[in-house]
């Protein structure tokens, strides 16, 4: 007589992806002023500084350790690097308010790492769904023009990081909002698309 197949444990928290997406959308809500160029005073900086330390980083610090106690290895591992990424915004922001520059080598350098690190993420999360695929092709789009205006000395550019950026508020939200506002409704009032790509079958196993 066979036992029976153990049984998964609960998670031991709540579903947090929503609180990592809106403290995103927060967060970059409060640098879209300085990335237009509509605000640049000290004061601005200072302010978004506080955003991007509180619910940049705070939020999805939050969720990110939230999501890896819930054995979630993948959303866990974004929001928790992503939330260091934040701090050091806040820190750059902060010393601009001061008229103190980040060094542009390092800068540059630590980009081109990001560039990486999400475009394997992005695929990664193909598998889930076609939103979350476009979120972190959004992503890879914003560092790559960072990436561009940093190493071709293309201010320009940063027209690309401030409308990405408005992308990525729209699409966090809108992920956010689906997971938070579609189980109470009971109906998809926001709509999730499936998964981009297939997974392959596992082994020895016929696909369907």
């Amino acid at each position: 007589m066979s036992s029976p197949a153990p049984t998964a444990a609960p998670p031991l928290f709540a579903e947090p992806t929503p609180l990592g997406l809106l403290g995103l959308s927060i967060g970059c809500a409060a640098l879209l002023p300085i990335a237009f160029g509509v605000s640049l005073s000290p004061a601005a900086l200072r302010t978004a500084s506080m955003f991007c330390l509180l619910f940049g980083a705070g939020g999805q610090l939050l969720a990110g350790l939230m999501a890896l106690a819930n054995k979630n290895m993948l959303g866990g591992t974004l929001f928790t690097t992503f939330s260091f990424n934040w701090i050091m915004n806040w820190w750059a922001l902060a010393g601009l308010a001061e008229g103190k520059l980040p060094d542009p080598a390092v800068v540059l350098s630590v980009d081109c790492t990001f560039l990486v690190i999400f475009g394997v993420l992005t695929y990664a999360f193909g598998y889930h769904s076609k939103l979350l695929f476009a979120f972190l092709f959004d992503i890879d789009v914003l560092f790559v023009a960072r990436v561009a205006k940093e190493a071709l000395h293309m201010p320009q550019l940063g027209v690309i990081v401030a409308v990405c950026t408005v992308a990525l508020i729209a699409i966090s939200l809108w992920i956010a909002f689906a997971i938070l506002v579609n189980p109470v409704a009971g109906r998809a009032v926001f709509a999730m698309p499936g998964p981009m790509f297939t997974p392959a079958s596992p082994p020895n196993t016929p696909p369907d």
